[in-house]
């Protein structure tokens, strides 16, 4: 259930009985000829997707995060990551005030990994919450679906390619990406990153078809669902 669809008394109540939400983290940034919005769409479609049967509230995702490696491509914004590490610990603090105790962190966007950190530090001064960080694109079943689909798969290419992704009018290439050189991508500025990227596509096709992508999808809400359900203490 989208937080949008519940009043504060709603809310109120509900924790009483069940004190589980989700937040979902993304990111505004180049994703090639995908949606500039690709991780957070991701993010929050995963989460509700996951949450629709359980009635878990699921907030509004933070559609910002850590992107400096792709600020030369127009339309992608990055939160610097002093300023990132406050958003996140005020968010935290501002669901735990509400009365949530068990908070699920979907994250869409590899650069956002620093939050895991500012989760644990959190938890060190509310020991009476738990915080699960769920990379929902790497998680072992996810990505090993991912995998036995085609290992030709990064940032910006087919495994990121949903319908809910896509552009309309938007054509994609035929070619296979070759994989980048990612260890010279670490060495330089986002000028230079532009550069060796190209359109934006690490590694891989940049489509399959839609059958693989559903594949994909219905075991990520499956295992995201179980995060929910499971193991909070």
């Amino acid at each position: 259930m989208h937080i949008n669809a519940m009043n504060w008394s709603q809310v109120e109540e509900r924790v009483k009985t069940d004190d589980r939400c989700i937040l979902p983290i993304g990111s505004v940034e180049q994703h090639a000829r995908l949606s500039l919005g690709t991780d957070m769409i991701l993010a929050e479609k995963v989460s509700l997707d996951a949450a629709a049967p359980l009635g878990v509230p699921v907030f509004p995702v933070v559609p910002y995060g850590l992107a400096s490696s792709f600020a030369d491509f127009p339309g992608t914004v990055s939160f610097s990551l002093r300023t990132y590490v406050g958003v996140i610990e005020d968010i935290l603090d501002s669901l735990h005030r509400s009365g949530f105790r068990r908070i699920l962190v979907v994250n869409g966007h590899g650069g956002n990994t620093p939050a895991a950190t500012v989760v644990s530090e959190w938890l060190n001064r509310n020991r009476d919450a738990s915080v699960k960080m769920h990379d929902w694109w790497r998680a072992p079943k996810t990505m090993a679906k991912v995998l036995e689909i085609d290992k030709r798969a990064s940032h910006a290419s087919w495994m990121e390619n949903f319908p809910w992704t896509r552009l309309e009018g938007v054509a994609q290439p035929e070619h296979v990406q070759e994989r980048v050189d990612f260890d010279g991508l670490a060495r330089v500025d986002a000028g230079r990153k532009r550069e060796r990227l190209g359109e934006g596509n690490y590694h891989g096709l940049f489509e399959r078809p839609d059958a693989d992508m559903l594949a994909i999808w219905d075991v990520a809400v499956t295992e995201t669902r179980a995060l929910l359900e499971n193991d909070w203490h």
